[in-house]
Formats: structure tokens, C-alpha cells, sequence
């Protein structure tokens, strides 16, 4: 099972993959780690991704899609895996689709986290007071968030279209609560699904 974990910034998506992904027995995929392994094992791939990455410019889409092809090839991903991180954009989703159909494969679910603006806010805001990381700031999150309204958030309308199950669940809450609720919405039976 491929699923697409997808949400605002601060919606919980890094703390949920992990628990997610363990649920499912998949590998929880995060591109970023990605294309460090790749430049850290110093693969043709990781040769291409680290200048790009050193000069601090975004990675072109062919290119993490590329990534991403090479590690579901690994043994552990060839059931499954969790994305996250990608895809943030819709022509990033269409590529994605593209080259898991010339795999035989596709994106199974689009898990969707959702928490309202003022919730994201209030978690930006501890979070930068309790871990102080440098993106925290007011005017970094509300770049972000419009960020992701303007070109994340229409990724959920093109999965919608492409009739691909879209389970969406609400990520405010205990932490464990909402893991409880994911699982309980990726189980077998659909429980939760939406098309």
C-alpha cells in the first residue's frame, strides 16, 4: 500500500508517519532524508541532488521523483510505503502518478490531516518556543501556510479527480488519539474513506 501523507505545516504529519508507517509494517519515506542518504551514499542520484542542495535551491521534481522510484525499489518498500514531504505540488503529483504506472503500481490513499489555521498557529508558536527551530518564526509560518493553500492544498482536489481513495482525518487532539484514529481510518474494511 502507497499512501500520500498529506496536511498543512504543523498539522503533525513528521510525529504521525513514523507511528503510521510502523502500523502498516512500510517504510515511512520523507524526501528530504532521501536525498541525504542518496548525496551521503554518493550515488549518481546523490551526486546530481547535493550541489543543488548546497546552494540552497529547491530540487527539481524529475529529480526527487527519480529518488523516489530508486527507494521503492528497495526490499522493504516493494509492498508499500508512506510519502511524506512529497508531493507538495499538483504537476509533482502528476509525475509522481506517472512514474508509478510505469511500475504497476499507484498511490493507494491520500491520508489528509486536518487542523484549522488558528490550531497550526498555536502549534507553530509552542513548538518554536519549546524546540526554538529557526522556521518558526510568525513570518516564516504564514509563508509556509500560504504557501500551502496556494499550491499543496489543490495536490487533495487532483487526487480527488484521479478517483483515488482520500481518507481524511482530524489531527487535532492527543497524540495518540489521533494515531487511533488514522489507524482506525486506514483499516481494511474503508471505515473512514472517502472518494
Amino acid at each position: 500500500m502507497i499512501v500520500v501523507l498529506f496536511g498543512p505545516p504543523g498539522s503533525g504529519k513528521g510525529t504521525q508517519a513514523h507511528r503510521v508507517a510502523s502500523r502498516l509494517n512500510v517504510p515511512h519515506i520523507a524526501t528530504g532524508d532521501m536525498l541525504r542518504a542518496e548525496v551521503a551514499r554518493g550515488s549518481a542520484l546523490g551526486r546530481e541532488a547535493e550541489p543543488i542542495m548546497a546552494s540552497g535551491k529547491l530540487i527539481p521534481d524529475d529529480l526527487i521523483v527519480r529518488v523516489i522510484e530508486v527507494r521503492l525499489d528497495d526490499p522493504d518498500a516493494r509492498t508499500g510505503a508512506l510519502l511524506d514531504g512529497f508531493p507538495r505540488t499538483v504537476p509533482q503529483a502528476q509525475a509522481l502518478d506517472a512514474m508509478l504506472r510505469r511500475k504497476g503500481r499507484a498511490v493507494d490513499v491520500v491520508l489528509a490531516l486536518h487542523v484549522s489555521d488558528t490550531e497550526l498557529h498555536r502549534r507553530i508558536q509552542h513548538r518554536a518556543e519549546v524546540e526554538g527551530r529557526a522556521d518558526d518564526t510568525e513570518a516564516a509560518f504564514a509563508e509556509r501556510l500560504r504557501v500551502y493553500h496556494s499550491e499543496t492544498a489543490p495536490v487533495l482536489d487532483y487526487y480527488r479527480t484521479t478517483a483515488t481513495t482520500i481518507v481524511e482525518v482530524d489531527g487535532v487532539g492527543d497524540i495518540d488519539a489521533v494515531t487511533e484514529r488514522i489507524a482506525k481510518a486506514l483499516m481494511p474494511d474503508g471505515a473512514g474513506a472517502s472518494r
